[in-house]
């Protein structure tokens, strides 16, 4: 079956914002996302891609931008199940306000009870994503062959759920799991079991320094906004 290529949008206005943007319309890349997006198509040179796939979210559509124009020859299919977690009454509201709703313990402790209040539940998030990925894999697989590599870009809280989801972890777990922005993630499926192969590869390790605020014990919900 394929490896996976997963791919974290690069950062964006929400996320040096600190906004939780969901689905709002109109989230960019901001500066430096966009120079990690123009980064990507070096980073996967090596890699004979046979499908791009994308959240309809603009900030995913743009971190692909520069790939596409490198390789004319790949076409982008926009991909409605892994677009960003529907968090309803929480789009477009600032994180530091939501760490003091109760639901936000849930989320961060109990995720696979926590419904977002207007939106969608966290389990619903991971097997929409986790069944587009499956059925993916069959497409690709038929049209390229068993050896295939493919991309996906998508979101954080979705890509933990999918890493979640190949290494057989219960979904509460999956809040330990951190991926940067434009950061490349990789599973290799097959028939037995998929292989973790990379995860939250940005080839920086700059994330790792010590910071002037530590990062705390709390998952940031979306995804963080990466190295300072």
């Amino acid at each position: 079956m394929p490896t996976l290529i997963l791919v974290r949008h690069g950062r964006s206005t929400a996320n040096t914002g600190g906004v939780l943007a969901g689905w709002t319309p109109g989230v960019a890349l901001d500066e430096r996302g966009n120079a990690q997006a123009a980064a990507l198509p070096g980073r996967l040179a090596a890699l004979p891609i046979a499908e791009v796939v994308a959240s309809p979210l603009q900030r995913c559509q743009e971190t692909l931008q520069p790939l596409l124009d490198a390789r004319p020859d790949l076409r982008l299919h926009t991909e409605e199940r892994i677009g960003e977690c529907h968090y309803g009454d929480w789009s477009g509201r600032k994180l530091a306000e939501l760490m003091d709703e109760p639901l936000m313990e849930v989320v961060q402790s109990h995720p696979s009870s926590a419904a977002f209040p207007g939106g969608e539940s966290m389990r619903a998030m991971q097997t929409r994503a986790a069944e587009a990925v499956r059925e993916w894999n069959a497409r690709v697989e038929r049209d390229h062959g068993s050896d295939a590599v493919y991309l996906m870009c998508s979101h954080g809280d979705i890509i933990k759920s999918l890493v979640a989801d190949a290494l057989g972890l219960h979904l509460d777990l999956f809040q330990r799991i951190s991926v940067e922005p434009c950061s490349i993630t990789a599973i290799r499926y097959t028939r037995l079991r998929p292989f973790l192969v990379r995860l939250g590869d940005t080839g920086d390790l700059a994330s790792l320094a010590p910071r002037e605020e530590p990062p705390g014990d709390r998952a940031t919900v979306g995804g963080g906004a990466g190295a300072p």
